[in-house]
């Protein structure tokens, strides 16, 4: 997800606390450790400032820093820097971290880039596609609940957050159960199927691969499907050299479910067929031939 939305979740899950009993600096200890933790996998971006990061970026972002095995790990660090900084030891400082960071590496994983969950025992990266790195429902969602807090003053707020977490929870289990739907029938035409959400609730950008020829179509659970492009690659192309001169496309080859070789006279390359838009994809990575 972004990293306003993590933000967002951070906030409502420290809202949905009931504070009414806690004093100043064991509200402050809490907001630190729901914020902090909502973005805390992300630290794997510092990997950028070498060159061998900026040539890993795609293996690197969204993987060991992601992964469920680090949950723990993560909310102790908060939780110890929360008590160094507060003096507070109250445990629930640390479950608001430890869910937090669960939600940041879940929500990754359910959207088309894909998170190292499973790192460092496995390299598979999980990439569900079933909702956007941006939802606009979620964020719909959690307006309502601040509109509410806002205007309504004897209302309880921490009833408002986890009624507005019950309706995000149904909206994603909602994106699941279709995407699981459309991904299954596309895989009874295609040896390989990879499946992006869009923007539209319900709607999927669906991937699908058959030896050298890929389409890509916009599905729902309740229309027909619609072709939006077919893509040839050329799956004989040798491209050792290709990885020789530019280190990125191997990392891109690994890093996708599967990808489309473009081998014409003026260059050599591969790119990510989930992210291709308006004739190209933002993840293409080539070298000019001489």
């Amino acid at each position: 997800m972004d990293t306003i939305t993590h933000t967002l979740f951070g906030l409502s899950t420290y809202g949905a606390v009931n504070k009414e009993k806690m004093d100043v600096k064991t509200k402050r200890a809490l907001l630190f450790s729901a914020l902090v933790a909502s973005q805390i996998p992300d630290i794997d971006i510092v990997a950028n400032v070498t060159e061998t990061g900026r040539v890993m970026e795609q293996m690197w972002h969204r993987g060991l820093t992601h992964s469920f095995f680090l949950v723990p790990v993560w909310a102790v660090i908060i939780y110890a820097l929360a008590y160094l900084i507060w003096k507070e030891s109250d445990r629930l400082i640390f479950y608001i971290a430890l869910i937090n960071v669960f939600i940041h590496s879940l929500t990754d994983s359910l959207n088309a880039w894909g998170t190292g969950v499973f790192e460092p025992f496995s390299q598979t990266r999980v990439t569900m596609g079933v909702i956007s790195i941006v939802d606009f429902v979620i964020w719909f969602i959690l307006l309502i609940g601040f509109i509410i807090v806002k205007r309504n003053k004897k209302i309880k707020r921490y009833k408002v957050w986890r009624i507005a977490w019950l309706f995000i929870i149904i909206h994603i289990s909602i994106q699941c159960v279709q995407g699981l739907v459309i991904h299954n029938e596309a895989t009874q035409q295609y040896n390989h199927v990879a499946l992006s959400a869009n923007f539209i609730p319900g709607q999927f950008t669906v991937v699908g691969k058959n030896e050298h020829v890929i389409h890509l179509y916009t599905s729902t659970i309740w229309s027909e499907n619609q072709l939006q492009d077919v893509l040839i690659s050329d799956e004989e192309a040798d491209l050792d050299e290709l990885f020789r001169e530019n280190p990125k496309a191997e990392v891109l080859k690994q890093w996708s479910p599967f990808v489309v070789v473009v081998n014409t006279d003026e260059k050599l390359g591969i790119y990510d067929p989930r992210f291709y838009r308006n004739g190209e994809s933002f993840l293409f990575e080539y070298m000019l031939k001489e």
